[in-house]
């Protein structure tokens, strides 16, 4: 059983494989295998048995309309943040557990996808930028990062002829930034790539906006008490947390899949190795590597 969405499931279930698959095909192949996949429905409560040994026994999830339904099941895979999983649990929490957990903080991301004819720096031979990332320096704007999807891969275009950019801010929920409307953050955004000459806004033709909240936990506010609240929580025999938000790590995609494909091959084994878990990109350095 995986948690808040269904996409940590499938999530869970590709790390079995030691691959990723495109979604249709991930999805047919879980339910071919007898799994289920529920779309639309948020972790609210998890419930244990009730017994001297911590174990879960169902998580209660809600959907939109307020309807509610319980699922069962034998492990629980969280990758929700720990802040919110110690919330949903219904037991009695130790007091200094729950001091950490509240005290955990994110830092929260924006991408502003625009779709342009051209950008008005290039190569030196005239070509499009070859980098993927791009940070940016000037101190008058607040982007941070900018992407160009077309280095990622050329399947991200449509239009070969054009180019597609992610402008990338760093930010708190609580920020004006946040909370701005999205054609009015469009405006913004097209106004600060045009400000620092990386394109005109007269040539931008499309623009998207994606909000992710708690895209980085952090390693401070009561971080330097995380062990109080690791300790709790592997003390539930068969609560398993992987994936970033999760373990409160900042794991590249790969380390989090790592965690998860140790978590199943333990289960397979008979035993988890939780200390195994922790111990994935311990470094807590970024790892990034050009083939």
């Amino acid at each position: 059983m995986a948690f808040p969405g269904s996409e940590d499931l499938v999530a869970v279930a590709e790390a079995g494989l030691g691959r990723r698959l495109p979604q249709p095909h991930r999805r047919r192949l879980i339910r071919e295998n007898g799994g289920e996949i529920h779309m639309g429905w948020r972790a609210d409560k998890l419930n244990f048995f009730d017994s001297p040994e911590l174990r879960v026994r169902s998580l209660e999830v809600v959907n939109e309309s307020g309807e509610r339904k319980t699922l069962e099941g034998d492990y629980f895979f969280s990758t929700m943040p720990m802040r919110d999983l110690i919330r949903a649990m219904q037991i009695p929490v130790p007091d200094n557990v729950r001091e950490v957990s509240e005290g955990l903080q994110y830092r929260d991301f924006i991408t502003v996808g625009l779709l342009a004819d051209r950008l008005k720096v290039k190569e030196p031979d005239g070509g499009l930028l070859k980098d993927t990332w791009i940070y940016i320096q000037e101190p008058d704007v607040l982007l941070g990062r900018l992407q160009i999807f077309n280095n990622w891969s050329p399947y991200l275009v449509s239009d070969p002829s054009k180019v597609w950019i992610g402008l990338e801010y760093f930010c708190y929920e609580t920020d004006k930034l946040w909370k701005m409307p999205d054609d009015e953050l469009k405006k913004f955004a097209i106004a600060e790539v045009a400000k620092i000459g990386i394109v005109d806004a007269s040539a931008v033709s499309d623009a998207h906006v994606v909000r992710v909240p708690k895209t980085y936990p952090a390693y401070f506010g009561t971080y330097a008490r995380f062990d109080e609240l690791k300790n709790f929580t592997d003390e539930i025999d068969n609560l398993l947390l992987v994936g970033r938000n999760g373990m409160h790590k900042y794991n590249n995609q790969d380390h989090s899949m790592l965690t998860a494909m140790h978590a199943v091959d333990g289960i397979a084994a008979g035993h988890v190795d939780k200390k195994a878990l922790w111990n994935i990109n311990t470094e807590q350095e970024y790892h990034e590597e050009k083939k």
